[in-house]
């Protein structure tokens, strides 16, 4: 499908779609399988990519044979992730360029699963947290993705019409949010070779058919006044 000449609202999810912050979490998603003696791969990072802290311990408690520590497992790896996110992390490629274009002519935001503190300092280290109308966490709602809580709350934010917004993913977790709210979803895969339930793929948010939809698109609350 063409993504829409008029839209309401553009919602960002973060790590791993503007932010390259998948690297850090995937060095302490490996440290925590090899202290449990398994190797981690792709099929490995299927089961926690785009899931909250909470939901990774979880499946991870369920993929070593633990069940109950999915707790422990979330804070140790709560304390590794915040260790690589203090070396900071880079924009990926195309997004300031893009959020830049879009938020001259369109209310803009983040969704994201991770907490409060990662976001806000992921966001910082890439230069991108002086962009956007409304940036919400995992701890915003009460039910952070799958469901579509927080692209519900971003919408609500923004005074957009779910139908009218266009959001953008890099998960399977995260389109599957984006979905159930009802709006239009853009996926930009941060795992190679996963397929995701969305409108419309990119392979980065630099292609030129992005660049330029983003340097047309209007805001049609305003276009119909």
């Amino acid at each position: 499908m063409e993504l829409p000449a008029y839209v309401d609202a553009v919602v960002f999810d973060c790590d791993g779609l503007l932010v390259d912050t998948e690297t850090s979490w995937t060095r302490a998603e490996t440290a925590i399988f090899a202290e449990h003696g398994h190797g981690f791969g792709p099929e490995q990072k299927q089961i926690v990519i785009g899931k909250t802290l909470e939901a990774a311990g979880t499946a991870m408690a369920g993929y070593f044979g633990r069940p109950g520590e999915g707790p422990a497992l979330a804070r140790r790896l709560h304390d590794l992730v915040a260790v690589e996110l203090a070396g900071g992390a880079d924009p990926l490629p195309g997004a300031r360029e893009l959020v830049l274009m879009l938020r001259d002519r369109v209310p803009v935001a983040v969704a994201s699963n991770s907490p409060r503190a990662f976001v806000d300092a992921a966001l910082a280290s890439a230069g991108l947290d002086d962009l956007f109308a409304v940036v919400l966490s995992a701890g915003d709602v009460e039910q952070p993705k799958p469901a579509p809580d927080l692209y519900l709350a971003a919408c609500a934010r923004l005074d957009a019409r779910p139908a009218r917004t266009v959001t953008f993913e890099d998960s399977r977790t995260g389109a599957a949010s984006a979905r159930a709210a009802g709006t239009v979803v853009v996926g930009v895969p941060s795992l190679a070779g996963v397929e995701l339930e969305v409108d419309v793929v990119f392979a980065t948010l630099a292609d030129p058919v992005l660049v330029r939809w983003a340097g047309q698109v209007r805001e049609s609350k305003k276009s119909s006044t």
